[in-house]
C-alpha cells in the first residue's frame, strides 16, 4: 500500500504537534516545511512561555475548550519527555475600583471554563505577591510556564526517530493543486502530497493566498517587546502577576512573568511592526509595510484602537513610560531594575471590517487544511490543537484515495 505524503508547512508548535499526532500511522509520511534553519524560530519560540489555564476565554469558543484540554497534554507530555515546566500560579489584579467589574466577569469565565480560581482580598494578595499593589485579585494556582522551544526540539526529534522529516530551509513559495495532487514549490525544490496543513504563523495567509485561497483575514504584526528584571530585583515577582485586560483593547496588557529558566520577564507591549518579522523598531520590510498599510481592515482596526495603540507606541519609545506601566502593579520597581530583552511578534488576524479574529479558525479548500488564525493561547492548547487539525486533515484522505483510483 503506497503512504499517502502529508506536508506540513511551518515548524512553529502547532505544526509540529499537528505532524506529531499524524507520525503514528503506518499508511502516512510525514514532511514538516520550515524556511529556517531550527524551529520554533518565531512565534512559539518568542512568547512569554506561559501555560495559561483559560480562564480569559469565552466558555465554549475553541480557545477556551483547547486551551484546558492542551494544558493538561503539555504537562502530561513535559513530564514523559523530561522538559522543564512548572506550575508557579498567577494573579490577575485590579488596583482601582473601576476593575472590579471586569475582574468579577474573569473570574465567571474562570468558573464557566473549570478553571480552579479564587477571588481574593488585599491581605491574601500581599501573601502570595507581597511587593503588589492591588484591591483585589484572582488567583489562580494552576497557571504555569514551560520551555516551549524544548516541547518543540522533543517533537522534532520524535518525527524523526518515526522516520518521517523535518526539512530545513525550505520557504514555500506556492501550492499548486490538481487532481487528487498537491505540489508544493519551495526554495528547496517542488514536492508532491496528497495533503498539505498550512501552520505558517506570520506568513499563513500568505500561503493560503498561494495555494488559491482568494478571500479571508490577513495577518497584520503587532510587535511585543519585553525587559527583564536584573538579578537583584527578582524577589519583586514570586510567580505570574497580570493587570486587569482592558475590555476595550484586544492584548492583555504588560505582566510579569517568572521564566522556567529562571528570571523575570516584564511585557508585552504591542505595537504595529513593520515586518512580519519585525523584532526591533528598526526592522522594515516594504512589500509588508505596504500589505499591511494598503489594507482596509487595518485602516479600520487603527481608527477603532488609535488612542490605545498611540499608549502602546509611547511605552515602546520610552522606558520611562514602560516603568510607569509596571509600577501600576509592583510600585517599588526602579527603571534601572529592568534591561531590554528580546521582542516577539504576533500573528493578528484581522477582517475586512477591522475586527480582530478572536478564537482559532482553522478551514479546508482544494485539499489544504489552513490554521488561519491561532493566537495565544496557542502554545499552552497545541497538543490538542494539532489533534484537531489532524482529525481534519485525516476525513480529507480516504477522499484523496478513492478519487485517486478513480
Amino acid at each position: 500500500m503506497r503512504r499517502q505524503r502529508i506536508v506540513i508547512v511551518g515548524g512553529g508548535i502547532v505544526g509540529l504537534a499537528t505532524a506529531w499526532r499524524l507520525s503514528d500511522r503506518d499508511d502516512v509520511e510525514v514532511v514538516v516545511l520550515e524556511k529556517e534553519d531550527a524551529v520554533a524560530q518565531h512565534q512559539t519560540g518568542r512568547n512569554s512561555g506561559v501555560l495559561h489555564s483559560g480562564i480569559y476565554y469565552k466558555p465554549g469558543s475553541l480557545k477556551a475548550t483547547n486551551c484546558r484540554a492542551g494544558k493538561l497534554e503539555m504537562e502530561s507530555f513535559c513530564e514523559a519527555e523530561g522538559i522543564a515546566y512548572e506550575r508557579c500560579g498567577k494573579v490577575i489584579v485590579a488596583v482601582d475600583e473601576r476593575e472590579l467589574p471586569a475582574l468579577e466577569r474573569i473570574h465567571e469565565r474562570g468558573i464557566a471554563n473549570g478553571v480552579a480560581c479564587e477571588r481574593i482580598g488585599p491581605d491574601r494578595l500581599r501573601e502570595i505577591e507581597p511587593h503588589v499593589a492591588g484591591i483585589a485579585a484572582i488567583h489562580v494556582p494552576e497557571a504555569g510556564i514551560v520551555d516551549y522551544r524544548g516541547v518543540c526540539d522533543r517533537l522534532a526529534a520524535i518525527l524523526r526517530e518515526r522516520g518521517h522529516e523535518v526539512r530545513l530551509g525550505a520557504r514555500v513559495l506556492r501550492i499548486r493543486s490538481g487532481g487528487s495532487r498537491r505540489v508544493v514549490e519551495t526554495t528547496a525544490g517542488e514536492l508532491d502530497a496528497d495533503l498539505v496543513v498550512n501552520c505558517g504563523g506570520l506568513h499563513c495567509d500568505r500561503i493560503a493566498r498561494a495555494s488559491g485561497v482568494a478571500s479571508g483575514p490577513r495577518v497584520v504584526p503587532f510587535r511585543g517587546e519585553y525587559y527583564v528584571l536584573k538579578p537583584e530585583a527578582t524577589h519583586l515577582c514570586r510567580h505570574l502577576i497580570y493587570p486587569v485586560p482592558d475590555p476595550n483593547f484586544p492584548f492583555l496588557g504588560v505582566h510579569f512573568t517568572r521564566m522556567v529558566e529562571g528570571g523575570v520577564e516584564c511585557g508585552p507591549n504591542a505595537v504595529l511592526a513593520f515586518a512580519r518579522e519585525g523584532y526591533t523598531f528598526g526592522t522594515v520590510d516594504l512589500r509588508d509595510l505596504v500589505e499591511t498599510l494598503g489594507y482596509g481592515g487595518f485602516h479600520r482596526l487603527a481608527l477603532k484602537h488609535w488612542r490605545s495603540g498611540l499608549g502602546e507606541m509611547w511605552r515602546s519609545l520610552s522606558k520611562a513610560a514602560f516603568v510607569k506601566s509596571l509600577q501600576r502593579l509592583v510600585p517599588e520597581i526602579r527603571s534601572e531594575q529592568i534591561v531590554p530583552a528580546p521582542a516577539g511578534v504576533r500573528a493578528q488576524a484581522v477582517n475586512r471590517d477591522g475586527s480582530m479574529v478572536d478564537d482559532f479558525q482553522i478551514l479546508e479548500a482544494e485539499g489544504v487544511v489552513h490554521v488561519l488564525n491561532a493566537p495565544s493561547p496557542a502554545a499552552t492548547a497545541s497538543l490538542n490543537i494539532g489533534r484537531h487539525v489532524a482529525e481534519q486533515a485525516e476525513t480529507l484522505l480516504p477522499k484523496q484515495v478513492s478519487s485517486a483510483v478513480a
